[in-house]
Parts: structure tokens; sequence; C-alpha cells
């Protein structure tokens, strides 16, 4: 059971992450594209898709989590997987992957933001002289 929990989460999470790539594949090229050259901006658009899928995956399938499982604290008595906990488990690797591909993605645009600053001052600089 907790092998079908694990693929479950696993399933689940692999899919709100590629879902989310998607949603975010076009802006993030439009500013790979802005900030580097259109060549160089592809492969960093494919990185950061791939980023996308493996954070959130790895922040959706919490083994850890599913350790408790396995091996309850002691002093108690293990926990049986029921419908109940199966919508926890599925609504924590939803949040878990969302929550990490957010924090992967703020720090990606707040990078990217200094980047544009850097990209558009050389602009007027260049525009000047």
């Amino acid at each position: 059971m907790i092998i079908t929990l694990l693929a479950a989460t696993f399933v689940i999470s692999l899919s709100v992450a590629l879902l989310i790539a998607f949603l975010f594949r076009s802006p993030v090229r439009q500013i790979m594209n802005r900030v580097v050259a259109e060549a160089l901006g592809e492969a960093w658009v494919r990185y950061i898709t791939l980023a996308i899928v493996v954070v959130g995956v790895s922040g959706g399938v919490q083994v850890w989590n599913l350790e408790k499982y396995l091996n309850p604290p002691k002093d108690q008595p293990p926990l049986v997987l029921n419908a109940d906990r199966w919508v926890l488990e599925i609504y924590r690797a939803i949040i878990g992957t969302a929550q990490s591909i957010t924090w992967m993605l703020l720090v990606f645009f707040a990078f990217a933001l200094i980047a544009y600053v850097m990209v558009r001052n050389s602009e007027r600089s260049q525009a000047r002289g």
C-alpha cells in the first residue's frame, strides 16, 4: 500500500510540475531572450523547465513523511492508510510541489529582474554614447 501511495504522489507531483512548467515556459522564454542571446536563451529555458520539474517532484514527493507509515514513532500504534490519509497525502503532494516551484521561480525572477535592469542600463549608456 505504501508503494502505491509513493507512486501516486510521484505521478501527481510530476503532473503538477509539468503543468506549471508549461504555464511558465513562455514568460521564462521572454525574459531569457531579453537578458541573453536567443540561442543561449533557449538553452536556459530548457534548463529552467527541467529545474521546475525536478524541484517540483522533489518537493511534492516527501519520502521522509511517508516513512512514518513504515516506522511509526515509539509508543504509538502504526498508522493506517485509510481514505482520509490518502486525501491528506495527495493534498500534501500538490501543495509541496507548488510551494517548491514557487520558491524556485521567485529566486529566478529576482535574479532575472536584476539582470534586466543591468541590460537596460547598459542599453541606455550605449544610446547616450
